[in-house]
């Protein structure tokens, strides 16, 4: 009996078709808003360390809580997953990598982003930075939990023919107060945590000349000074990675997937590699993280990378009942971002 189970399932396997995750929609029409220096503009390469990963500083992680952009059903939103966890990251960097983890809502970009940003069916890392600085916040995942779901899900795929997925208050930040029988009700909350985008940018945006050492120097610097990017590349080869250094020149970088990087280092052979984040859940690969060989463009990583600052995030919300009543004299507070790059030249200038 176990044979042909195995059997129907590499015939499955055979058939699937994986989508292209990576879609630049009509919507996305600005890849960058930058007004702060850029840390390739002032950083010598010879500061930059030969090692550097954002989930071990000095014992201590900077990253945000692991995602899993596949359950409770599939969704192609590893645009949203790639770059704000990459965000959620600079924020928690931001506050010294201490306290809880702030983690953004994915949902609300799927309930409110289609046309910029993206949906089940793809968007780019690119487009949601820019949909959130125009748009103005992202709610904290707390106001809106994800559910794998977009307007565009089909029909019959898992239970999203079941919710609303427009973009709404409700959809926004909710609450329920109880099972309906008991008479419960699910209502908007109107005040409540987020995050927003200061800038945003590609690095090498006009990159055209195949010198990709150059380009490498310039994700460190931005990684090392600002914190984790995100990028895209070739995830279909990426599907039953089991671990070490990915190093196949051969490999296609026709790009359809998102992830975030969050460091370097070399293996026991001297080869160099970027330390990506992906959002498959920890089962995946080597706890979720993989290791893509650098300076070569493997996968197409290092074609288009992207970063974004926040601008402020909520440290203190105003409180609310479990039904929604929220004070209406109590203010939230909320951090304002410091862009190392600002405070960087800053303390040099002071210095003089």
């Amino acid at each position: 009996m176990m044979k042909y189970i195995v059997l129907i399932a590499s015939i499955v396997a055979a058939k699937a078709e994986y989508m292209n995750e990576y879609v630049v929609l009509p919507g996305h029409t600005k890849q960058s808003h930058v007004i702060s220096p850029l840390p390739h503009t002032y950083i010598d390469d010879n500061d930059i360390p030969d090692s550097w990963n954002w989930n071990d500083v000095d014992g201590k992680s900077c990253l945000t809580h692991m995602l899993n952009q596949h359950i409770p059903q599939y969704c192609g939103s590893c645009w949203a997953h790639g770059s704000m966890s990459a965000l959620a990251d600079r924020i928690k960097i931001a506050q010294n990598c201490e306290g809880n983890d702030i983690n953004l809502s994915i949902q609300f970009l799927l309930n409110c982003s289609a046309d910029v940003g993206g949906s089940c069916h793809g968007g780019s890392h690119t487009g949601v930075h820019q949909f959130i600085h125009e748009y103005g916040y992202i709610p904290y995942d707390t106001c809106m939990p994800y559910i794998a779901c977009s307007e565009d899900s089909r029909v019959n795929e898992g239970f999203c023919d079941k919710v609303d997925t427009t973009c709404s208050p409700i959809n926004t930040c909710r609450t329920c107060s109880g099972f309906q029988v008991s008479g419960g009700e699910c209502t908007a909350v109107e005040t409540f945590p987020y995050a927003t985008v200061a800038e945003y940018g590609v690095i090498d945006e006009d990159f055209h000349n195949g010198d990709y050492d150059s380009r490498v120097m310039k994700i460190k610097k931005e990684i090392k000074i600002r914190g984790p990017v995100s990028a895209h590349l070739n995830g279909h080869i990426l599907h039953n990675y089991m671990g070490g250094v990915f190093n196949d020149q051969t490999a296609s970088r026709e790009t359809n997937h998102v992830v975030s990087i969050v460091g370097w280092d070399r293996d026991e052979n001297d080869v160099e590699y970027w330390i990506i984040r992906n959002s498959w859940g920890v089962y995946w690969g080597e706890e979720g993280f993989a290791k893509i060989a650098t300076g070569s463009n493997m996968l197409g990583l290092e074609e288009k990378v992207a970063w974004a600052t926040p601008g402020k995030f909520t440290v203190t919300n105003t409180p609310c009942t479990m039904g929604g009543m929220c004070k209406k004299d109590v203010s939230p507070e909320f951090q304002e971002y410091v862009d190392p790059s600002v405070l960087y030249l800053g303390n040099v200038q002071a210095a003089r």
